[in-house]
């Protein structure tokens, strides 16, 4: 349910981004020239029993899209994630890492910009009940691991946020939510007018696209912030590539307060939602 509105927080597409994402779909044969061109970010949500060249592209001749480039610019969520085929699941390392897919087949070889925002759903074992204490689970602990270890290390490496989804108790289904989406996506919208002002002399236009190289210069004048980062990568607890993925999910959460740079604290609040609440 919450994937489902994510992209009614996101801001319209650029003309740039706008032209590539109907381009995209417009190959696809998912266009409808009736309605111009695609302004809103799309949205993708296959099924866990889809075939490699639903979720990657294929077909015969040159192959079309599959829901990884039709997701350009927006969102692919993949509900009950560690049900996908684990060949599924590893052709997403390189659109995440790259933010395009190249397809090879016997008519060809296309190339396809695939740089959408992951959303990964999956419950908490196979049967769903170990939440809280998990007193009602029925699942043993090897079962549970191999239910989990077909979301592979390299994988989870590029997931830059892993949040822990409390049930919605009586209470809080009466209260409703505290603001409305209209709120939310005003947010966004600031927060990416002002990565796009900080990146308006470089190739990129959002947090998410910028380089490692890039991310550390921005950050020079401040090397204190880098202290929780040095700490968790001296415990083993983050890798070299999540380090970028931090600091930049440190600047999104700058962006959103309205803050010049990221400072300790957004540094610290990022390493926790990449670690799922491992820093101390």
């Amino acid at each position: 349910m919450l994937a489902s509105r994510l992209p009614g927080i996101l801001p319209d597409l650029t003309d740039r981004e706008a032209v590539e994402v109907t381009a995209v779909h417009s190959v696809a044969g998912t266009f409808d020239p009736g309605g111009g061109l695609i302004r809103r970010p799309p949205y993708e949500d296959p099924h866990h029993t889809a075939t490699q060249a639903a979720v990657v592209g294929g077909g015969s001749g040159i192959p079309r899209p599959g829901a990884v480039s039709r997701a350009h610019r927006g969102i692919l969520f993949l509900d009950e994630a560690p049900e996908f085929g684990a060949r599924v699941l590893e052709t997403l390392r390189q659109p995440l890492e790259q933010g395009e897919l190249v397809i090879h087949r016997s008519g060809g070889a296309a190339r396809y910009p695939a740089r959408f925002q992951l959303v990964m759903a999956a419950n908490p074992c196979p049967c769903g009940l170990a939440i809280g204490k998990g007193l009602e689970c029925s699942c043993s602990p090897t079962l549970r691991r191999r239910y989990f270890a077909r979301l592979s290390g390299p994988l989870l490496d590029r997931v830059d946020v892993q949040v822990e989804v409390q049930p919605v108790d009586r209470v809080e289904r009466m209260e409703g939510t505290s603001e409305p989406t209209s709120a939310v996506a005003a947010r966004v919208l600031a927060a990416r007018q002002a990565a796009r002002a900080r990146l308006a002399d470089t190739p990129w236009s959002t947090n998410a696209e910028m380089p490692g190289r890039f991310l550390r210069d921005l950050l020079r004048p401040h090397p204190g912030l880098l202290a929780p980062i040095e700490k968790a990568m001296t415990a083993g607890r983050l890798s070299l590539r999540g380090v970028d993925r931090v600091l930049r999910i440190a600047w999104s959460i700058a962006d959103l307060a309205g803050r010049a740079a990221p400072t300790v604290a957004d540094v610290g609040n990022a390493l926790l939602l990449r670690t799922g609440g491992e820093h101390d």
